[in-house]
C-alpha cells in the first residue's frame, strides 16, 4: 500500500508540473464564457450559495475566536478519549466462505471410536443450511495424535446463507456441544494469517518451562481459568499427557524355559500391531505394499494381548500371557516444544462482537490471579503476539509521522509556528475516523490505522492551502493577519472542497464494497470517509482561528526576544 501510494504521488507530481499547465492553457475557459452548459451554471449557482453561507459563518467564527479555540482543544481531548475506548483488533475478521475445525476427544480413545465421533460431528454440521460441503480426516492436529481430527467446511455463497461465517459458527456451537465424547473447535479461515502452527482456534497463548512436570501441573489450571472467561470462546489446549499406555513386563526366567527371547516377543508384537511389509503386489500400472496386521477387533484394549502367541522351542506356540504381564499407566501422546523448551499452547476464539484488545488484558489478569511461578513463562503467540507488537508500535508510528510532517513543513515555511497550525487540523480527522468506525461497529485495527495515517497526508492540505495564501497576502500586499486569513479561506474554499470530495468519493468504494474478503478493505474506506467528512466541516473554521492565535504568539515571542537583546546591545555600545 505504501509503495503504491508513494509511486502514485511521484507520478502525479510530475504530471502536475508538466502536463497540467499545458492543459490549463489549452482547455480552461473564462468563468463568464457563455459556452458553459446548463449543468455548469446550475452547479456554479449552488456553489456560490454555499460560499456565501461559509463567508457569513466564517465572519461569525472570527468574531468569537475563544469559543472556536475551545472547540479545537475539545477535539484533541475527544480524539484521545475515543482512541482509549474504541475496540482494538489486529486484522478485520474476514468471511471467505471456508471454515476449519479441530476435533478433540478423550486421550484414551481408539481410532475406531474416534472415527465414529468424527462421522457424528460431520452429520450434525451437514444439516446446517449454510453448509455446502465438508471433508474430515483423523490425526490432523495436536502432533498428529489419534484423539484429534481436522475438517474443512465450505459454506454456501453469502447471498444464500445471509449470515457471516462467524455467525454460522455461533449457530453450530450448541448443536455440536450435544455430541457426546468430543469437543469441536471451529474458526473462519482468514486470507491473512500470522503463525503457521496447527491449532484449534485463531489466537494462541503459550506456556513454557524447563520442567515438563511443572508445566503439566500448572497448564491445566490456566486452561480451566481461561475457559471460564466470557470474553473467550472455543478455549482448547494442545497438552496431551493423559494417554493410556501398557508396559509389557516379561518374566525372563519363564520365557527362557520356553526358549523365547525378547527379540521374538518384539517381532511377534510388530507383526500384530506394527506396519510390517510382507510382500509387494505388482500390476501393469502400479505396485501395492502388503502389510500384515491383526484383526482390528484385537486393537481396542490390552486384553487383545491374551490372544497373541509366540513361537518357542520346537515350534511350540506359547501364549504371551504365560510369561508376561502388562501394567497400564498414563503417558504423553505428544510433547510440544517452542524455542527448544517444552510448551503448552492454549488456543481461543473470540465471541461475536468481542475485540482482541478486550481479551488480551483479561488473559493477563487471569495469569496474575492464578499466581504462576516465575519458572513458567506465559506469552501470546501467533496472531495475538503480532497484535501486541503492532499495538506497541502504533503510538510510535503516529509520533514519527507527525514529527516528519512538522520538520518538512518547518523547512518549507522557515517557521516553527505555522507547521503547528497545519498539524492542528489532524485531531478533527482522527475524531471523524474513530466515530465512523464506532458507528459501523468496526475495530481500530491495522487496516483502519493505515487509513488514519493516510488522513495525516490528506487533511493537512486544507490548512496548507489557506496558510500559504495568507502568508503571501501578508508579505506582498501588506494585509493584516485577520484580513489575509479571511481572504485565503474564501479563495481556497473551492480547491479545498474539490480535493476533499475527490478523496472522499475515492474511498467510498472501499467503505461500501461487498464480496469475498471485502471485510479486510472496508475499515480503510470507513476511516478515510469519516475522517474527511468531519475534518472538512471543522477545519474550515478552526484553522483560521489557530492561525491567528499562533501568529499572535509568534509576534509576542519576537517582542520578548527583542527586549532581551536590547540590554546586550547597550552594553556593547558602551
Amino acid at each position: 500500500f505504501a509503495v503504491t501510494l508513494s509511486a502514485a504521488i511521484v507520478v502525479s507530481l510530475f504530471i502536475s508540473l508538466t502536463l497540467t499547465p499545458m492543459m490549463c492553457a489549452r482547455l480552461l475557459r473564462s468563468p463568464d464564457d457563455p459556452q458553459h452548459g446548463a449543468l455548469y451554471r446550475m452547479s456554479e449557482r449552488a456553489f456560490k450559495g454555499i460560499l456565501r453561507l461559509y463567508s457569513s459563518t466564517l465572519g461569525w467564527v472570527l468574531r468569537h475566536q475563544p469559543a472556536t479555540f475551545a472547540v479545537t482543544l475539545a477535539t484533541i481531548a475527544v480524539t484521545i478519549y475515543l482512541y482509549a475506548i474504541i475496540p482494538k483488533g489486529f486484522f478485520p475478521q474476514q468471511d471467505v466462505g471456508t471454515i476449519t475445525g479441530q476435533l478433540q476427544a478423550d486421550q484414551a480413545i481408539s481410532f475406531q471410536a474416534m472415527r465414529e465421533r468424527t462421522i457424528q460431528v460431520s452429520d450434525v454440521i451437514r444439516q446446517d443450511p449454510a453448509i455446502e460441503n465438508l471433508v474430515a480426516f483423523e490425526g490432523g492436529g495436536g502432533g498428529g495424535a489419534i484423539n484429534t481430527a481436522r475438517m474443512f467446511i465450505v459454506l454456501r455463497p453469502i447471498e444464500e446463507r445471509k449470515i457471516s461465517s462467524d455467525q454460522v459458527i455461533a449457530r453450530l456451537r450448541p448443536k455440536l456441544a450435544r455430541v457426546a465424547g468430543i469437543s469441536v473447535f471451529l474458526q473462519a479461515i482468514q486470507a491473512l494469517r500470522i503463525g503457521t502452527r496447527i491449532v484449534g482456534a485463531q489466537y494462541q497463548y503459550t506456556l513454557q518451562s524447563e520442567s515438563v512436570a511443572e508445566l503439566n501441573e500448572w497448564a491445566p489450571l490456566v486452561f480451566r481459568k481461561l475457559r471460564s472467561l466470557p470474553q473467550l470462546a472455543d478455549v482448547n489446549s494442545d497438552q496431551q499427557d493423559r494417554g493410556l499406555q501398557s508396559s509389557l513386563v516379561i518374566d525372563r526366567g519363564t520365557a527362557s524355559r520356553f526358549g523365547i527371547t525378547s527379540q521374538a516377543v518384539d517381532d511377534t508384537l510388530y507383526d500384530a500391531f506394527g506396519q510390517r511389509q510382507v510382500s509387494t503386489t505388482y500390476t501393469e500400472m502400479n505396485q501395492y505394499h502388503v502389510v500384515m496386521e491383526a484383526d482390528p477387533k484385537f486393537w481396542q484394549n490390552p486384553d487383545g494381548l491374551k490372544y497373541i502367541y509366540v513361537t518357542g522351542t520346537g515350534g511350540k506356540q506359547v501364549p504371551l500371557s504365560a510369561f508376561t504381564r502388562y501394567e497400564p499407566s498414563n503417558g504423553p501422546l505428544s510433547i510440544n516444544h517452542q524455542g527448544q523448551f517444552p510448551s503448552v499452547t492454549i488456543s481461543f476464539n473470540l465471541p461475536v462482537g468481542t475485540a482482541l484488545g478486550d481479551a488480551v488484558p483479561v488473559i493477563e489478569a487471569a495469569e496474575r490471579d492464578i499466581g504462576l511461578p516465575s519458572t513458567i513463562h506465559g506469552s501470546f503467540s501467533g496472531t495475538a503476539q503480532a497484535y501486541q507488537e503492532s499495538l506497541a508500535d502504533e503510538p510510535v508510528l503516529i509520533a514519527a509521522a507527525l514529527l516528519t510532517v512538522y520538520i518538512v513543513l518547518g523547512i518549507l515555511y522557515e517557521s516553527m509556528i505555522h507547521p503547528i497550525t497545519i498539524l492542528s487540523t489532524l485531531p478533527s480527522a482522527g475524531v471523524g475516523a474513530l466515530i465512523a468506525l464506532l458507528i459501523t461497529h468496526n475495530q481500530l485495527d491495522v487496516i483502519s490505522f493505515i487509513g488514519i495515517i493516510l488522513l495525516i497526508g490528506i487533511v493537512k492540505k486544507n490548512a496548507i492551502m489557506m496558510i500559504d495564501f495568507a502568508l503571501a497576502a501578508e508579505r506582498e500586499n501588506g494585509k493584516s493577519p485577520e484580513e489575509a486569513i479571511y481572504q485565503a479561506c474564501l479563495l481556497r474554499f473551492r480547491p479545498i472542497t474539490m480535493t476533499t470530495m475527490a478523496a472522499m468519493l475515492g474511498g467510498l468504494p472501499l467503505a461500501l464494497g461487498t464480496g469475498v474478503g471485502s471485510e479486510l478493505r472496508r475499515p480503510l474506506g470507513i476511516a478515510i470517509v469519516g475522517g474527511l467528512m468531519f475534518s472538512q466541516l471543522l477545519t474550515l473554521y478552526t484553522t483560521p482561528v489557530m492561525y491567528l492565535y499562533l501568529d499572535r504568539l509568534r509576534l509576542r515571542w519576537h517582542a520578548l526576544r527583542s527586549k532581551s537583546s536590547e540590554p546586550v546591545a547597550a552594553v556593547n555600545e558602551a
